[in-house]
């Protein structure tokens, strides 16, 4: 062999004959195949292999995309290479492109969060923080826009890079979506697969913008403070409680308490009262018949007059969101107001009034706002 057969043959074996990339790492979006001098020699073969998409990009421009596959690179079966300025020389010439290799299958298992609260309006508690977090899952559907758009000339680009900007996209579009969706604070938790759904369809579109695909979203918690989740459970609680047995029970507890106080003989009179007419109570309810037929014949030996029906009880109504509501008893107007449903400013009307007043302007009404001070004594 002579001299120039040797050095024909050294230089062509420094040109690049199979272009492959096995990846063996679970986070790298984009990798840049090293070669010699970035020359390609003519007739290589490229390997792209499932879940991968190979792009060459000449002086900057992306000159063809390839699908998984194995490929013979000449102008034969590959017209668009020959605007490649290696092959102004000849077929037989090296040419010179970079060659990025795109990891198309799908990440899993990303997290995102909302770095600060997200502050709500709603219609019972006002003005409301809360936070949200979950996952998301993606994958690349357009590798030339995504080299174009993100990568640039990055030779090994992580999902640690674009993580930062797809969470700062994420956390901007579910506040939108949530402030938009209008829902009640507390349906929030409850909905969340509806609300997922609904953030996925809103940010696909921006997603592909730069050749991403947004393949999965979760809202796996939807997070408030401690002091409004307990407003919250307390509102539902009374929203779903008849008010006046709501008041009976209270009632009820009240005396039990009472009569189990051992502050005294005071308290033990008063407990042992409260017991009697308990007893009675409910002797009357336990044998209601035997208590009539008594009643009428007590009244047939004396001869006495039927009393006097009781005075009807005072019903009240009160305004709420615009509209009249009731009419309800005095405990449970006074326990709409414990529950926030009305408060001082809140109008209400009973048979009587020339109109309506507010509740703080009703002298019965006055002793919801803690007046519990009796006037001075007189001179």
């Amino acid at each position: 062999m002579g001299l120039f057969d040797k050095i024909k043959e050294k230089l062509s074996n420094e040109f690049i004959d199979i272009i492959e990339w096995l990846d063996y790492t679970d986070d790298t979006i984009a990798h840049r195949f090293e070669r010699y001098q970035n020359e390609i020699k003519n007739n290589a073969k490229l390997i792209v292999r499932e879940g991968q998409t190979a792009v060459f990009v000449n002086e900057g421009q992306i000159a063809d995309v390839f699908k998984p596959g194995t490929y013979t690179l000449s102008t034969q079966n590959l017209p668009i290479l020959t605007t490649l300025k290696g092959w102004k020389y000849g077929f037989d010439s090296p040419f010179k492109a970079e060659v990025y290799f795109v990891n198309t299958h799908l990440f899993t298992d990303e997290k995102w969060g909302t770095k600060n609260p997200i502050t709500l309006s709603d219609e019972r508690f006002g003005l409301v923080e809360i936070r949200a977090f979950g996952t998301y899952a993606f994958k690349i559907a357009d590798a030339g826009m995504f080299i174009k758009e993100i990568v640039g000339t990055d030779n090994n680009f992580t999902n640690f890079e674009i993580n930062e900007h797809l969470k700062s996209l994420i956390a901007t579009r579910f506040t939108d979506t949530v402030g938009e969706a209008n829902l009640p604070i507390e349906l929030y938790a409850a909905n969340t697969s509806e609300l997922s759904e609904t953030c996925q369809d809103v940010m696909k579109p921006e997603f592909m913008t730069v050749g991403i695909s947004l393949e999965k979203f979760y809202i796996e918690n939807v997070s408030m403070p401690e002091d409004l989740k307990k407003e919250i459970f307390e509102y539902s609680r009374i929203d779903k409680l008849d008010l006046d047995k709501l008041t009976k029970f209270k009632t009820a507890k009240a005396i039990e308490a009472a009569a189990a106080n051992e502050g005294g003989t005071a308290g033990a009179g008063m407990g042992m009262g409260m017991g009697f007419v308990l007893a009675q109570q409910m002797g009357g309810m336990m044998t209601p018949n035997m208590g009539g037929q008594q009643q009428a014949q007590t009244q047939m030996n004396q001869g006495a007059s039927m009393p006097p029906p009781m005075p009807a009880a005072v019903q009240y109504f009160y305004a709420s969101n615009g509209a009249q509501q009731g009419p309800v008893s005095f405990e449970q107007l006074r326990a709409l107001f414990a529950s926030r449903t009305i408060n001082k400013e809140s109008l209400v009307w009973k048979q009587g009034m020339s109109g309506w007043m507010a509740l703080q302007e009703v002298e019965e009404l006055k002793a919801f706002l803690g007046g519990n001070t009796p006037p001075p004594l007189p001179a």
